[in-house]
Formats: structure tokens, sequence, C-alpha cells
């Protein structure tokens, strides 16, 4: 929805408020109080409501609540004794008067229809948790990858808690800056529990509150903030981890009597890097891998035994490989030797177990790479990558209804991943390996649908569409594969894909000369 006023335009959609063409900076909390007041401006609305609403419930004092409301004016050109837009009933509570010219915008409105009217997922076997970014309360845009930095640690450390079933970070990361209900979430995650929290960050200090919510009864289970040294960050991370476990399942806690145990890095400002390396290396673009790849050089160079800085170094070189952007023989010594580093700092590491996988994948060692990538899923079942990468090794090992199988487990495991894209492609190949053609079809589209820039996924409908003799299909596709791969050749495919078994090479060889690759 947009809402104009005064000289202000405020959009649900995109989070902004702005007054003329410049951008009103607010933190989230001001912004959902405003939202709150601006579609409820017929009524007055009491204190109560806005702590239930924007608080979810959780117990504020006065002055938090005075302070939010003030914040509210300033942004929007009000103050509390002129009241123009925002007016303070007394003893009922707070009302927008301003003048609003604003209309629900048909599109979004039919967006959130369609998730409202999405079936929810059903419950896993196992207590389901989704962790949200945690809000950068700091006022520091630049400190963005600092928050969303705590929220990937929390969720790692979650992973590693095998009676959990932990949502992956992308698809938690699809809720980043809205404003939503923890029922939506729990229906469109498949969770109970949901974790959320903020960090600020100032000077050498860090201030960390998490919360965990039952979503079937909307109450919150527990909630506590921690004030630190920024160098004590990682045993708030470890603190929060055992709060969390204590709170759902304290008879296994006590039981297994588990402490997740990282090894983090000797200097705060390598983790920094690794953060902003893995802000890059989930958009999977060429340019984005390789500003990856400069930080994570750099956070090496500090801390040369950071196993996940090594680790995250080999794959995102690996997956290089894969797309085409990078040439094999250059990439994989390097990646290599990152992997069994990574490996050697923490042999407990899934991403490190992914990280050699991958190698070993790309260099036709599949059977050594097969068994690194179920040891990674033993040691964090939730991992989605490395259960995409699974699936993928599965299919060039020709056992496709395998690979079909691990590639759902990574789409359920992250529903709404911005990188589901890569997933669907795996599992179209999986499908084209199987030779059933229409479905590898299906799959690829939607693939391609995700994401135009996915060069696998127009790799399988190109040959799936060549095998079934929809030429048309299979030309436009290869056109746009070669708008994302323009190195692609027959000889390329011959020499750079790791097939085990030499007829589904030339099965897969069979379907580019049908599309009229040369």
């Amino acid at each position: 929805m947009r809402f104009s006023f005064d000289n202000y335009v405020l959009d649900t959609d995109r989070r902004e408020l702005r007054r003329g063409r410049e951008r009103v900076a607010m933190q989230p909390q001001v912004f959902d109080l405003l939202v709150h007041l601006l579609k409820h401006r017929d009524r007055v609305v009491s204190r109560d409501d806005l702590i239930a609403l924007v608080w979810k419930g959780r117990i504020v004092s006065d002055s938090t609540l005075d302070s939010r409301i003030n914040a509210a004016r300033n942004a929007i050109g009000d103050n509390g004794k002129e009241q123009r837009l925002i007016r303070t009933i007394p003893r009922k509570g707070i009302r927008f008067v301003g003048a609003v010219n604003g209309s629900c915008d048909v599109q979004a409105t039919s967006r959130v229809e369609a998730e409202q009217l999405r079936p929810g997922l059903t419950l896993p076997d196992r207590p389901a948790i989704a962790v949200l970014p945690f809000n950068n309360m700091s006022g520091d845009r630049k400190q963005e990858y600092f928050s969303d930095g705590i929220t990937e640690d929390i969720i790692t450390a979650l992973s590693k808690l095998r009676w959990f079933f932990v949502i992956a970070r992308n698809s938690s990361f699809t809720y980043k800056g809205k404003a939503v209900h923890m029922r939506q979430v729990a229906a469109e995650l498949g969770v109970r529990y949901v974790v959320e929290g903020s960090v600020r960050r100032s000077g050498d200090r860090v201030r960390i509150t998490a919360q965990l919510n039952d979503t079937a009864t909307g109450s919150h289970i527990w909630a506590e903030h921690y004030d630190r040294e920024l160098t004590d960050v990682f045993a708030v991370q470890d603190e929060i981890t055992d709060a969390v476990v204590t709170a759902i399942e304290p008879q296994i806690y006590a039981a297994e009597n588990f402490r997740s145990r990282r090894k983090p890095p000797s200097s705060v400002d390598a983790w920094d890097l690794v953060m902003r390396a893995l802000s890059h290396h989930w958009r999977v673009t060429r340019p984005d891998s390789l500003a990856a790849q400069a930080l994570l050089e750099r956070a090496i160079a500090i801390d040369p035994n950071y196993g996940q800085a090594l680790a995250l170094f080999a794959t995102n070189h690996m997956f290089g490989v894969h797309l085409g952007w990078t040439d094999l023989a250059t990439a994989a010594p390097i990646a290599e030797q990152a992997a069994l580093a990574a490996i050697a700092a923490d042999s407990e590491d899934a991403w490190a177990h992914t990280a050699l996988g991958s190698v070993y994948f790309s260099t036709r060692r599949l059977d050594h790479s097969l068994a690194e990538f179920e040891l990674a899923l033993q040691l964090n079942p939730n991992f989605s990558l490395a259960q995409g990468y699974y699936a993928l090794a599965l299919s060039y090992s020709g056992r496709w209804t395998d690979a079909y199988a691990a590639t759902q487990r990574a789409i359920r495991q992250s529903p709404r991943d911005p990188s589901s894209a890569i997933y669907y492609g795996v599992a179209a190949y999986a499908q084209f390996v199987g030779k059933n053609y229409q479905e590898a079809i299906a799959l690829a589209r939607e693939a391609t649908r995700q994401r135009r820039d996915l060069t696998g996924a127009y790799r399988v409908l190109t040959v799936a569409a060549g095998m079934t003799g929809q030429i048309e299909l299979a030309r436009t596709a290869l056109q746009e594969l070669r708008r994302t791969q323009p190195n692609i050749s027959l000889a390329w495919i011959a020499t750079q894909l790791p097939w085990k078994h030499d007829a589904d090479r030339e099965h897969y060889l069979e379907g580019f000369r049908r599309a009229g690759l040369e």
C-alpha cells in the first residue's frame, strides 16, 4: 500500500518513506508504528494496541513507546507541541489526523492475497525453527552486514543441533526489512518456532537482543539481551544458542549434554570480511563472486586458520567453475588447498566438507565427492547448499532418482530461498538423466523463471527440448545459454563436466547437437 500525505509518500511494499524525492531514514519499529496509525486513521489507537502489533506484545516502558511516537512525528515533520499529523488523545491513545490520499496498490495486494491463500507447509517430525534477520539498530546502513552476520551464525549454530529442523538462511532472509506476523512466517516456512532480535553496535560494544516465539500460541517463550565487548561476540552467540535449546527441548539438552562449539577467528576484522563476502556469495553473479573472493583473501591473510573463510573461498571458486565463469585447471588447485586447510582448521564444519566435495565433484572424483557431501549433511542436516551439491553429484553419478529426492529436500529446507532456482535446475537435470524430458523442461523453465541468468538451467532446457524434437524451444534456450555463458561449446561440455558414465555424457552432448551447438 502507498499513503500520500502532506509532502510525504509511504510505501509499505518497499518499506520506504519519502519526502519529495528524498528518502527519510527510519528505524523499523518507528516505520511499523507509522504504518499502523495510517491504516487505522479512522479511529484512536490505544497504547496497548501499538504494543501488541508493533512490539508483538512484549513488555515495553512508557518512555520507549513515547520515544517511538516522537520519532514518527519527527520523521514526518510533526512534533509533540503542534501535533498536526499525529495527535495524542489524553487517556485514550493516539490517532493520525492528517489528510491522506492513498489507495491500495492492486498488484501488491494480489501478491499479499496470494501468499495468504498459499497452503501452509506441514510441520516436520522435529521441532522446526526459523531465525529471522536481526534488525540493525545502529542507525548506520554500513553496519547491515554485522547484524546479518550475527543471524547467519545463530542459524549455523542451531543447525548443528540435529534434533531441530532449521530453515535455511536464504529463506529466512526474504523477510529482511519487512513487517510480518509470526503466523504468516509459520505458514510460509512450515515452522512452529521463530527467533527474532536486534543488534546495536556502538564503538567497541554491541548489544544483542533476541526472543523465541511459539507461532502456534502467539506466546513468547524466552527473551534476553546481551551487552558485550565486540571481542566477546562469539560467546554471545553460543549463549543465545544454548538458551534457545534449553527453552525448546530442555530434556534433550540435558540428556545429550550438547554444546555447539565453534572455532571463531582470532580477529573480529577477519569475521567482518567473511560476513561481507557471504552477502556477495549468495547473490550468485560473476561480479559478486569476484568481490567475495577479494574479501575472503583479505580475511585469510589476517587469519590463515579461519576455517569458514577457507571453506567459502574454495566453494566460491568451484561454483564459478560449474557456471562457466572460471577455468577448472586454474581454480581447482587453489580451491582444493583451501578446502583441505578448512578441514584441518575445523573437521566438524559442514562448510569445509562441502567445499572439498565441490572440488572432488568438478575434478571427476565423484565417489569422494559424495562421501564429503554425506559427511557435511551428517554434521548439518539442514544445510540446503550441501543438499543441492549432493543432488548434483548424484546426478552426474547416474543416480537420478536419489538426486531428485535430494533436490526436494533442499527446496523443503529453504522454501523461500532466492537461490531455489539452482535447486530446481539440478532437479531438472536429474529428470533429464532419467530421460523424463517433459518433467525436465518444466523444472528448467521454473528455474529460469526465477532467475534469468542461471546457466545450468538453460543447459538442461536446451538438451531436454533437443531430445524431444522441440527444436524452436531448444534454439531459444541455447540463445539464452550463450548470453549467460558465452564460452559454451561441445568441447567445453565434454571436458569440463564430470560424468561418471560415458553414456550420460553422450546423452547430454546429443541433446546439444540436436539443438544446433557445435
